[in-house]
This record gives C-alpha cells, structure tokens and sequence, in this order.
C-alpha cells in the first residue's frame, strides 16, 4: 500500500517532500502534482521502476518519456543544446511546457532510442514539484497520470487513491487539478515549433 501525503499546494512541507524523495530514491514510483496535471514518476535509472509506469498506463515502447529537472543546470547532460535553444529554454521555464530535444549518449537507451532519439524535457513551476525535486536532487523520468481508455489526466487525488494505492509508492495530494496537459514544443536546429498547444504560452522571442 502507498504512502499518501497531502502536501499544502504553494507552501509545501518540507519535511513531505524530503520523505517522498526518499521513497522515490529508494526506488519507489510516486504520484504527484505538476503545474498542469498530475503525473507519474521514477528515478531515471530505475529499470522496474519504468516497466511498472509503462504497465500502469498500458504504454507502448515508442511512447515519448519526459526527464524533468529542477532546473537547467542539468540540461547539458541530457539534451543536445546550442545558445539560442538554451536562452529560449531560459525563458519558458520553470513553467507548463514539455521541450522535445535530441538526447545525449548519457540518457538511458531504452529512454531515448525508441523516440527517435529525441527526449522530453520538463521543469515544472509547481511548489510542490520545485520542493520534491530539490529534495530528491536527480532528474526524474515522468510522464502524465493518464490512465488506459481515458483521454486526460486523473485530476482528484483521492480517486488516485483509490485506483492507485497497490499500484505505486507515494501519492502526493496537492489538491484537484485541471486536465490540461503542457504545451509540447520540438525544438529542431534551434527553431522550436508547438507540436500540441497545452495551457503554456511559449515565449520564444529574444
């Protein structure tokens, strides 16, 4: 049975988010809020961890995963990069977008070579999420709490709950959230283009 935190959303408790870092790093899978949706995670060099998301939400192997970070410090390491991605990176983020770039040969294989080589990348600009990935202090490999015949995201914690609670390792409840996932932007050769328009405005002027 999972752990089940209710965490205040724009101040979130400290002492929470480091327990739920813990259980993540111990190789847990969590549930937890964004500034879109709910999501699911795991560390990113957590094999089990990665097959028991992809059986949850029935997900195929080409399905694109999303690494997300506290901040860009990390960017280097996972994502092919130049200066003008980076300063437009800079200032669309924290905030509700997923970028697709191409992967390093330090992102896992079975992460990346199944999408072409190309990764999510996501810096969410949620309390809670900044306060757990601070606490955790690693990318976290995620991807929307979708489940199997539905077309959006699980927005009540509690029915997460209920559905979820044998089926992963912490649930943070941050409150009822919207549907509305992160605007998906692919960024080919510095130029980025909006793949699907979510609740972010990309701002991608100097």
């Amino acid at each position: 049975m999972s752990q089940y935190f209710e965490i205040h959303p724009t101040h979130p408790q400290e002492r929470l988010t480091r327990q739920a870092a813990e259980i993540v790093r111990d190789g847990g899978i969590i549930v937890y809020p964004t500034d879109a949706t709910y999501a699911l995670g795991c560390g990113l060099l957590n094999g089990s961890g990665l097959n028991r998301i992809r059986t949850i939400r029935q997900l195929k192997a080409n399905h694109l995963l999303t690494i997300v970070c506290k901040d860009l410090s990390e960017l280097s390491t996972y994502a092919h990069v130049d200066n003008a991605t980076y300063r437009m990176l800079r200032r669309n983020t924290p905030g509700p977008f997923t970028f697709i770039l191409r992967a390093t040969r330090d992102v896992p294989r079975k992460i990346a070579g199944s999408n072409r080589g190309t990764i999510g990348l996501r810096i969410p600009a949620s309390p809670i999420a900044m306060s757990f990935l601070a606490a955790l202090d690693a990318p976290l490999l995620s991807t929307s709490l979708i489940l199997p015949g539905q077309e959006h995201a699980m927005t009540d914690p509690q029915q997460m709950r209920d559905v979820l609670e044998h089926h992963v390792d912490v649930i943070i409840d941050g409150g009822i959230l919207g549907s509305d996932p992160t605007t998906l932007v692919q960024v080919d050769d510095a130029i980025p283009t909006v793949k699907r328009q979510g609740i972010g405005t990309l701002n991608s002027y100097e």
